[in-house]
């Protein structure tokens, strides 16, 4: 069934014929499926300046295969420029608008099918969500990753140059040292080199079945990069073709292979927000429970940047998403029978895959850890759960008890950061910054890099219902629900109240009486909205919390 029908066919559509001719259309191109390429190329973000030659790829794939393909564009945050200032509060939110966006042109135009051509932080899982939540034809094909930077021999990537704050405020690096690190850690388009945000959901697009392998990882700058897009541009004709779409791959088999393969590559904890949405977009039940459950009998195979000296282009040459997966298989952690975009099951799609470096890609006899990379953390602090990358955090912080310091913003904590007024052996607890609180859940990257960058990082724990950056390291615990804003008891901790922390059993206390917690409950009072008008106070009416995956219910 080809539903551009509804725009091209009949009498009473000839004005519609009309208009698709003023854009150049012929008849032969009109009788063939219409295929929407849903492109976030801008001149804004690094990782999306060259989409453009990705889509004109994708354009030719999608031509070669019988289709005719209409281009039309998506926004796109990057996070690192939006970081530290008012524009963190837009990130999360730019993700719905995304969702938004791609469902209304999608529906509007009557396209047959589409192919989606995000590559950074929010715009991979936002066109995900409109996908789902349209469930016509779909495959995802990104921008690709950024090469690493080079100091000297070393690799390093954005979480070293945000860290580099830290060591020039300690004195540990001298002015021309930064800005030769300026000058050489982002060296090519594509999304940042490590494994961050926009790289794990990129790789988990693969993982779930909704893109061609080599998605997640071929570096921007490769010309397989083009070849890719061109197979991906002829695929969508085939799932046209075939009428597979993305409720027929988004299956909770295929979010479990999503969040086993999360575990052992140690993806960003922001996965822990964009599955849940992509999920309740597909009428799929995801609760954060399940990341534990899948963590306990998971491997962490893999420490990509910014929790080891592996990148992107490292993960790509040792036989990439597809290996870390052969990997899992035997020892039986995947459902192999989930239908991919690749028209086969996953089985099927890994069955010839080889783990080429074994330095990069551990063998599942010789993990990193036993368990996975992300873990859930639950207890009277976060009832409802909170969010870490144990396979960022420095061993002797897995388990931590120490003394709260508390801020209500993120600005507070950098200005106590940077003033040298934290302590080793604290618990930075940073509040007010969740879906509705902050409002936009900000990302807190620059105080967790300014402490590391200061040696701080093994001795100092930060928790916040706000979120990290996938560029975080260290004992660094997010999405804290419920949030300050909700009257969550991160809104009642105290200077001084000693909070327990443990990751390896996934617990989160504040140890105070439950009497003591109800006193200061009474005389809680939620501060004001921090933004009062425009999209953000729409959003924070609207929005979730982070254990839902901060999505908008109506």
């Amino acid at each position: 069934m080809m539903r551009s029908k509804a725009v091209k066919e009949g009498l009473e559509r000839a004005p519609h014929r009309s208009l698709f001719k003023a854009l150049g259309l012929t008849d032969e191109e009109m009788s063939r499926p219409l295929i929407g390429i849903v492109n976030a190329k801008s001149e804004v973000v690094p990782g999306h300046m060259h989409l453009d030659k990705i889509a004109e790829a994708v354009k030719a794939g999608v031509r070669m295969a019988g289709g005719t393909p209409m281009e039309f564009p998506s926004i796109g945050i990057c996070d690192g420029i939006a970081m530290g200032h008012i524009g963190m509060h837009y990130s999360l939110p730019s993700r719905e608008l995304i969702a938004d966006s791609v469902e209304s042109m999608a529906l509007a135009q009557g396209f047959d099918g589409l192919v989606l051509i995000p590559n950074c932080d929010k715009i991979v899982p936002g066109m995900l969500m409109g996908a789902a939540r349209l469930n016509i034809p779909a495959i995802v094909v990104s921008g690709g990753a950024m090469l690493a930077g080079r100091d000297g021999s070393r690799g390093i990537s954005l979480t070293n140059m945000f860290e580099a704050v830290g060591k020039v405020q300690a004195g540990k690096m001298t002015g021309e040292e930064l800005l030769n690190y300026e000058n050489s850690t982002c060296p090519s388009c594509g999304s940042c080199s490590g494994m961050f945000t926009a790289n794990s959901m990129n790789c988990l697009t693969e993982a779930i079945g909704m893109a061609i392998p080599g998605n997640g990882t071929i570096p921007a700058v490769y010309s397989e990069r083009l070849r890719l897009a061109k197979m991906s541009g002829m695929r969508i004709m085939e799932l046209v073709k075939m009428n597979i779409k993305p409720r027929d791959i988004l299956t909770p088999e295929a979010f479990q292979n999503a969040l086993t393969v999360d575990m052992a590559l140690g993806c960003s904890t922001n996965s822990m927000l964009h599955l849940p949405a992509i999920a309740y977009e597909t009428g799929v039940k995801f609760d954060l429970d399940m990341a534990n459950r899948i963590s306990e009998s998971t491997p962490n195979l893999c420490k990509l940047a910014p929790a080891g000296n592996h990148f992107v282009e490292d993960l790509n040459a040792a036989g990439g998403v597809y290996a870390v997966m052969k990997e899992l298989s035997k020892k039986g952690l995947l459902n192999e029978n989930c239908i991919t975009v690749t028209g086969k099951t996953i089985g099927e799609n890994i069955k010839n895959a080889c783990n080429l470096n074994p330095h990069v890609i551990r063998p599942i006899e010789n993990p990193y850890s036993a368990t996975g990379g992300i873990g859930v953390l639950k207890g009277n602090l976060a009832p409802d759960g909170s969010v870490v990358k144990r396979s960022a955090v420095a061993e002797n912080m897995l388990v931590h008890r120490g003394p709260a310091k508390v801020f209500d913003s993120e600005e507070q904590v950098i200005k106590a950061i940077l003033g040298g007024i934290i302590n080793k052996g604290e618990v930075v607890v940073i509040r007010y910054e969740g879906p509705k609180g902050g409002p936009g859940m900000r990302e807190m990257l620059m105080p967790t890099s300014v402490l590391a960058g200061m040696g701080l990082d093994a001795d100092v724990a930060l928790i916040t219902d706000g979120r990290f950056s996938g560029a975080t390291r260290g004992a660094c615990i997010g999405h804290v629900s419920p949030e300050a804003a909700e009257g969550g008891t991160i809104a009642l901790v105290q200077d001084g109240d000693m909070i327990s922390i443990d990751m390896i059993g996934c617990t989160l206390e504040l140890e105070v009486s439950e009497e003591e917690l109800e006193k200061r409950r009474a005389s809680w009072v939620c501060p004001p909205p921090k933004i009062k008008s425009g999209y953000l106070a729409r959003y924070a009416k609207l929005v979730s919390s982070a254990g839902e995956g901060a999505v908008l219910k109506v």
